[in-house]
């Protein structure tokens, strides 16, 4: 198990960024780093087989472009994940997208959104068709948009949800689940 760096001490050097500190992010850096590799594994068990992007590509990508997030005021820690989050999607759909135009959109197993929740080594999920389907989602209904994204690709608790989105659990809770059931029908 990953000895988790106190909530408060990540919150404090994402104050601090916020604020100017030019420092913060290499301070913050060792005290997510294996937070965000674990993240970063999870969405790898998802993708296919011989994907070439590698957990530690991913988590560096990422925090490339979240100390680019020089306009971002930073709420807590379940914030950060929450952007570090959606960056790994992006750069995933992005690499899928790339995959698949160099292949031509071949051989790739379609997978069930209720099967993307329970990964499989031997399965792999459509990022591309869950991109697309998130869009429409998001045009619908942002808030389900966005906690599709912290739950299902940011790993947060309905709790670290609702603190992100200020809401209660029980309303992102009923939320989540009103979103799996219109992403199930627009993926089938």
């Amino acid at each position: 198990m990953i000895s988790l760096a106190p909530r408060e001490e990540v919150t404090r050097m994402l104050v601090d960024w916020s604020g100017g500190d030019r420092e913060a992010p290499a301070k913050l850096m060792p005290l997510v780093y294996e937070e965000l590799r674990q993240l970063a594994r999870q969405y790898l068990q998802r993708e296919r087989p011989d994907h070439t992007l590698q957990a530690t590509g991913l988590v560096h990508e990422a925090y490339l472009r979240l100390v680019d997030q020089s306009t971002t005021t930073w709420q807590n820690r379940a914030h950060f994940f929450g952007v570090a989050a959606q960056l790994m999607r992006r750069i995933l759909v992005d690499y899928a997208r790339s995959h698949r135009a160099e292949k031509r959109g071949g051989g790739w197993d379609k997978l069930a959104f209720e099967e993307a929740l329970a990964p499989s080594a031997e399965r792999s999920i459509d990022l591309v068709a869950l991109d697309d389907a998130l869009k429409d989602l998001l045009a619908l209904d942002p808030r389900q948009s966005q906690i599709v994204e912290l739950r299902f690709f940011g790993g947060l608790t309905n709790e670290e949800v609702g603190e992100v989105l200020d809401v209660s659990p029980r309303t992102v809770k009923r939320e989540w689940r009103m979103a799996k059931a219109w992403l199930r029908r627009e993926m089938a």
